[in-house]
């Protein structure tokens, strides 16, 4: 698709077979080719859940088996379709200023048996929950921004058990990994694929970590990433507290920036800056900030630990701070429209198929979103198009007029049956079970 077209549902169609031609090759028969691609329209469906079985029947399918056996059992290389992926969003999205920002989510789930689920906190639910936890990874350009990576959390409650991560499918090599050190890990493959960006952002659990800077700063690339207000930072005089290089600014210090357009406008706050001396394990020559957004309304403040290989300005630092919020938006879509948080699956590979086909989804939509922006602006008294609009456009003009209905009579007797089944094993464990 060509940035000269007008996006419509012939585009649409077009943008849809490029980015499965693209991953064709990755998958060793045709039968998981075309399942695969039942799948990935199925996740940008108007369905009320998205799990194996309602994909299936949207699929025309006369039961799950085909979509489970997929996602479980299937030969087919899922980091080569990860690495696809990357690939597909830097060719359409391309920015050599883009942001890497990295973050992680949490699933609320019941039970023990999910592969990484315990009681954690999660910012989904905003507290501590039975969750699954994990961290991603967005690049976020000028032209958009989707999800490229993901690594499932596992807590020690899981890898100090053997037989507990065996059970769920977990490889044997997969140790304990702090979130930050997973964030390492997927910065590390982006970068090694040379993926175009400048910047790197992210919350207060990786900037407190050491290890997560010392390897951006040797790469290097610069990084805004945010800190609590007691972490004490390397200044002349020694060791200080965030907070407290804050209070003693000037008022001449401040200044009113915006930090990126929002949904009412753009976002302005106070910010201010204060140069910091190289960090202990610096090994490169840079220069290193802390970065204070101050709320106008409320007077908060927040803080952020800088570095760039050479100076910048103080609003190009404030926009990438105001970038860190686009993996939010992100993971809205990604759930939202993709179905990101809806799999019901309990194992290491079935989870990691799932994750990895609803980031293909949104990732099309991030793509054909963008191919209209660049084809002109919107008709007079209309805003452009968005994901969610592209969604509701592309189920009724694309994908629902090609689409094999299935029986409805035969998936309601099978639902009927798999119910009698689970209602019939209940009662043998209670009845074998202790009174």
């Amino acid at each position: 698709m060509t940035a000269g077209v007008r996006v419509g549902p012939a585009a649409w169609q077009a943008g849809i077979d490029e980015l499965l031609d693209r991953i064709a090759g990755r998958f060793g028969r045709v039968e998981v080719r075309r399942r695969v691609r039942a799948f990935v329209l199925g996740l940008l469906a108007d369905l009320p859940r998205k799990n194996c079985w309602t994909l299936a029947e949207h699929a025309g399918d006369a039961t799950p088996d085909g979509m489970q056996h997929l996602l479980a059992r299937a030969g087919w290389d899922t980091d080569g379709v990860r690495e696809d992926l990357c690939d597909y969003i830097v060719e359409h999205l391309a920015d050599p200023g883009a942001v890497l920002v990295i973050d992680e989510t949490g699933d609320v789930k019941k039970g023990s048996r999910t592969v990484g689920v315990q009681r954690q906190y999660t910012g989904t639910a905003g507290r501590i929950e039975n969750s699954q936890v994990a961290v991603y990874l967005t690049y976020s350009a000028e032209r958009g921004h989707a999800l490229i990576d993901r690594e499932l959390y596992l807590p020690k409650s899981w890898t100090d058990d053997p037989v507990r991560c065996a059970n769920a499918g977990v490889p044997a090599e997969v140790k304990f990994a702090t979130k930050p050190a997973l964030a390492t890990a997927m910065l590390d493959r982006a970068l090694d694929a040379e993926v175009p960006a400048r910047w790197v952002a992210g919350d207060e659990v990786y900037g407190a970590d050491p290890d997560l800077r010392a390897a951006l700063e040797a790469r290097p690339i610069g990084y805004v990433l945010a800190i609590a207000g007691n972490r004490r930072l390397p200044t002349a005089a020694g060791p200080i507290r965030a907070d407290v290089l804050a209070a003693a600014l000037p008022a001449r210090a401040w200044q009113r920036l915006s930090a990126g357009p929002g949904v009412k406008g753009q976002r302005y706050y106070d910010w201010a800056c204060i140069d910091l001396p190289p960090s202990d394990r610096a090994t490169r020559p840079g220069c290193w900030w802390l970065l204070i957004r101050r709320s106008r309304r409320t007077g908060e403040l927040a803080f952020y630990h800088c570095y760039a290989p050479t100076p910048v300005p103080l609003t190009q630092l404030v926009a990438v701070a105001g970038r860190r919020w686009t993996i939010e938006e992100s993971f809205q879509g990604g759930k939202g429209l993709a179905g990101l948080d809806e799999h019901q699956v309990r194992r290491w590979l079935p989870w990691r198929r799932w994750t990895l086909l609803a980031m293909l989804a949104y990732a099309l939509l991030v793509v054909l979103a963008a191919g209209e922006h660049a084809a002109g602006s919107p008709p007079s008294g209309l805003i452009p198009l968005t994901c969610n609009e592209l969604q509701r456009l592309m189920l009724r003009l694309v994908i629902e007029p090609s689409r094999r209905s299935a029986d409805p009579q035969a998936w309601s007797c099978w639902r009927r049956r798999h119910q009698h089944r689970a209602r019939v094993s209940h009662y043998h464990r209670q009845a074998a079970g202790p009174s």
